[in-house]
């Protein structure tokens, strides 16, 4: 059961249009719960403001990681680039597909 939990997270964390659809549902509940909160009387609340304060706290961090991992892949992805070396590549194509004769 651990192995499937954990297979699920790591597919949902590598898809980056299912977690924009998540975040964008949780955006539209949290925005509808404002009035619902004002209306209701929990805004008075110590233990729902807390609650949300902690949420708060969590989701923000749950952001920054979120964003870290793309600047890990996007910095590992440029580093793969750099170390090849395409001008070398392109000159020994060159090389390999063309001759050169001496004119005169």
């Amino acid at each position: 059961m651990t192995g499937y939990v954990k297979s699920l997270w790591v597919s949902i964390q590598g898809d980056p249009v299912f977690m924009q659809r998540v975040n964008g549902w949780l955006t539209i509940f949290w925005i509808a719960m404002i009035p619902i909160s004002i209306a209701t009387g929990w805004i008075n609340s110590i233990t729902y403001v807390a609650s949300l304060s902690l949420w708060a706290l969590v989701s923000g961090h749950w952001s920054a990681w979120q964003a870290a991992r793309v600047e890990v892949l996007q910095k590992k992805e440029a580093e793969r680039k750099a170390a090849e070396d395409m001008a070398g590549e392109i000159v020994d194509r060159v090389v390999q597909e063309t001759t050169v004769e001496k004119q005169g």
